[in-house]
């Protein structure tokens, strides 16, 4: 058999091409290909082929072409043919290009990362070898130095063993290169093995880039794929810079500064330091420095104040047809025992006097009541004691009528008159109740009259304010009264909005032990609900529970409504604000504004300008004997009003200093700051825990426990008394002239006298006058009478004196004989 076996030899069809196409791989690999592509048969028809025989002609022509085609729709097909043909041609011409072009600049960026690898591994090697020949040096003289050494240890002409090398002698200096050569070896050995057995496989750490352990990070890769791609598109493509409105209050940190403007914090200090502040990211810079940088970095500056946080809370005009009608608002206001929360009993049909302590009340009660005729009354009990003034100050400002209370057989006292002036500079209408009607001393024509020194003119003496009789005991007038609160409530045309943020005022605020700070709140506009977030003073909080005057969980409180708020983070004071913001961090950032404001009025108002005015006042302070006192009280309208008491109480030697004040049961840090001062703790309502009166026991701190205010103020008065120097006197008991002096051995001058007022006294105190001029002040050492040693010589009869360490004395002079005694001194 032949080789070929009668078949076709392998090759290229005739009817086919040969081509080359490049492959590209990853990692810069290529390779070139074989293809085959198929030419197609194009059948071009001869110019002269139509004109030869007819018979030819369209026999040909017949069999090249289908049926139905004519010449020329053969002629416009042929064309087309050539058209695709030659844009065939084009495009492929165009492929080539653009196919070698990017292999041109394949192979430009794989030389320049080559020749970039062989400047890095070309470095390493000169670093290498520079590094190998600073320790060959190194060794070198450290042999040199050790043969050295030994040479001068033992020198050569001492015997036959010097020749031999010591033990201890270090090898020649072929050795340690020997040693090299011994040891990189056994180090290479397995690096040796191991690269020839992994030759040509792909690592990890070589795919990565990463050498020995390190490992790049996944935001590392992405970032180096990033520039490669961007390298590849033709150049870094810049993004558009974003210009923001920085907000720039009066003082900002470094690093909040480039946080707001979203650039690197090494950036902006780069900046400071250009101009010459050299700061860290954590140090404070001032609003113009912040805004040359803000300027310079191409953002907008907007400037802001510290207090504009509040601007969430301010207030907003409610249009006419949002307003409602709302209840009134009515403060009980009068002196002390004059029946003003008997009168709301009767009207509330209560019994609350009888939970007094007694029977004066120490807090602001709110209630509400609704009337037979369904109208709707909150009232608002204020105490009549002296020292609650700041109380019925609050009571007045959150009101709308006040209804003043005067007993019919006291007339007008102090607090009538107080609480006069206080409703007068709220601008609030009065309705006078001329209470205990019922006594057989009742006279109210007297309070009528006293009124009118007031300035209070009422119906009864063709005045505009409507005055009521009533009785707290009997019921008497209390349908009048509530028709006259009725009446001015009609007048006046209460109305508020209710559907909107809630606003009110705190009356009252306690620490609750089972239930936290609660604060006792008024509603004045729009309805606080519960889950409400808000700000009151330098608290704030969540409502988490509204309870109402008759211990009732509500869900929401409307206009006019008092009611207990749960849910504050701490005790307010008695008097702000509460306003309901949208967020928890509006709320926060506005009381720790609000915080720090009331601390740094403190600081300023505590703290002397000049020095002269440190020492001017410790000079005056000099002379001052203090009291100092604690005081804890069960609601922060009686821990007020205690304070300001006891700064009431001193003179100009004498004063009571509370070093702190506050609202709950007495704990040990009250009892640490007591004894650490010496201090005695005032509570008031409240009672020490026992872990305290332990502690109290323990380091003698005095705690007393009071229900009334009068009993405490008296108490801490007294204690203040006790500070008081006692005031000396003298009384002046007789006079006596010398007649004559006489010379006594022994005893010195003595005085002849003769005793002309009152009566001259052994132990009382002497004055020598000359000239009716004070010569000398002291004792007598001696008083006789003829020759015995007597306590005391009436008037009219003849003595003899001697002066205690003094002998200038003459005839025609007066002694003055007085007495002094101790008066003991109390605060008014």
């Amino acid at each position: 058999m032949s080789d070929s076996d009668g078949k076709k030899t392998l090759g290229l069809r005739g009817g086919s091409r040969p081509g080359n196409v490049k492959q590209s791989f990853s990692h810069g690999r290529t390779k070139n290909v074989v293809v085959e592509t198929k030419r197609k048969r194009v059948v071009v028809p001869k110019p002269g082929a139509a004109k030869s025989g007819s018979g030819a002609a369209p026999a040909a022509s017949g069999s090249r072409r289908p049926a139905g085609i004519s010449d020329a729709e053969m002629e416009r097909r042929l064309k087309a043919l050539q058209a695709a043909k030659a844009r065939e041609v084009e495009e492929a011409a165009q492929r080539e290009a653009e196919e070698k072009a990017r292999a041109e600049e394949r192979e430009r960026r794989r030389a320049e990362a080559e020749a970039k690898e062989r400047e890095q591994r070309e470095a390493e090697e000169r670093a290498k070898a520079k590094l190998e020949e600073e320790e060959r040096k190194k060794r070198e003289a450290e042999v040199a130095k050790e043969r050295a050494a030994a040479a001068a240890a033992a020198p050569a002409a001492e015997s036959p063993k010097a020749a031999r090398p010591a033990p201890n002698k270090p090898a020649p200096s072929a050795s340690p290169r020997k040693a090299d050569r011994e040891r990189e070896p056994r180090q290479n050995r397995g690096k040796g093995q191991d690269d020839g057995r992994r030759s040509g496989k792909l690592t990890l750490g070589q795919a990565t880039g990463g050498g020995g352990n390190r490992q790049r990070s996944m935001a590392s890769m992405k970032r180096k794929q990033e520039r490669a791609r961007q390298k590849a598109m033709g150049g870094q493509v810049e993004r558009e810079k974003v210009i923001r409105d920085v907000q720039l209050p009066e003082a900002i940190v470094v690093s909040e500064l480039a946080n707001r403007m979203a650039e690197r914090v090494g950036e902006v200090v780069k900046s400071l330091m250009n101009m010459g502040m050299m700061v860290t990211q954590n140090q404070t810079i001032d609003a113009d420095t912040a805004e040359l940088i803000i300027e310079e970095f191409g953002h907008k500056v907007v400037r802001v104040s510290d207090s504009d946080v509040e601007d969430v809370i301010k207030e907003v005009e409610d249009k006419d047809e949002d307003l409602k009608p709302r209840p009134p608002v009515i403060t009980i206001m009068g002196h002390v025992d004059h029946g003003k929360t008997s009168l709301l009993d009767a009207i509330r049909d209560a019994r609350v006097v009888a939970g007094e302590a007694g029977g004066i009340t120490q807090h602001i009660g709110a209630y509400q009541v609704t009337t037979d005729s369904g109208a709707v009354l909150s009232f608002l009990d204020t105490p009549g004691h002296a020292a609650f003034t700041s109380m019925r100050s609050r009571g007045a400002q959150v009101t709308d009528i006040v209804v003043l209370v005067v007993a019919a057989d006291d007339a007008v006292m102090p607090q009538t008159i107080e609480a006069i002036n206080h409703a007068k500079a709220a601008q609030v209408p009065m309705i006078v109740a001329i209470n205990k009607i019922d006594k057989p001393a009742a006279d109210p024509t007297k309070v009528r009259t006293d009124l009118l020194q007031h300035e209070v003119v009422v119906e009864a003496m063709s005045g505009e304010v409507q005055d009521v009789e009533v009785s707290a005991v009997t019921g008497q007038g209390l349908d009048e009264l509530l028709e006259a609160i009725a009446l001015q409530a009609e007048i006046l045309e209460l109305k508020a909005n209710p559907d909107r943020a809630a606003q009110g005022a705190v009356i009252e605020a306690q620490l609750d032990v089972g239930r936290g700070p609660v604060a006792t709140v008024l509603v004045q506009n729009g309805t606080l609900r519960q889950g409400d977030i808000f700000v009151v003073g330098e608290q704030y909080g969540k409502v988490r529970a509204l309870i109402n005057d008759k211990g009732e969980r509500v869900e929401e409180a409307g206009p006019s409504v008092p009611v207990e708020v749960l849910g504050l983070n701490g005790t307010p004071e008695a008097g702000d604000v509460l306003n309901v913001t949208e967020t928890e961090a509006q709320a926060r950032e506005i009381a720790e504004y609000r915080e720090q404001a009331a601390k740094d009025k403190r600081a300023a108002a505590g703290a002397a300008t000049t020095l002269e005015q440190l020492m001017a006042k410790a000079k005056e302070d000099e002379n001052v004997s203090e009291l100092p006192i604690l005081v804890k009280a069960d609601v922060q309208g009686s821990a007020e009003a205690i304070v300001q008491a006891m700064e009431k109480i001193g003179n100009e030697e004498v004063r009571v200093r509370v070093l702190h004040s506050g609202v709950g049961a007495i704990t040990e840090t009250d009892v640490g700051l007591a004894e650490a001062s010496g201090a005695p703790i005032m509570g008031f309502n409240v009672r020490a825990n026992a872990s305290a009166r332990n502690t109290a026991n323990q380091k003698g701190v005095e705690i007393r426990y009071y229900s009334v205010i009068y009993d405490l103020v008296d108490d801490v008065k007294a204690a203040a008394s006790g500070l008081l120097s006692a005031e000396i006197r003298e009384n002046f008991i007789g006079y006596a002239q010398i007649k004559e002096v006489f010379k006594v051995t022994g005893v010195g001058k003595v005085a002849g006298c003769l005793v002309t007022e009152g009566i001259a006294r052994r132990s009382a105190g002497v004055r020598l006058l000359r000239d009716n001029v004070v010569i000398h002040e002291g004792t007598l050492k001696t008083l006789k009478r003829f020759k015995d040693e007597v306590a005391e010589v009436q008037s009219g009869q003849e003595c003899g004196m001697a002066f205690e360490n003094y002998d200038d004395i003459r005839p025609n002079d007066v002694i003055e004989i007085f007495e002094r005694e101790e008066v003991t001194r109390t605060l008014d």
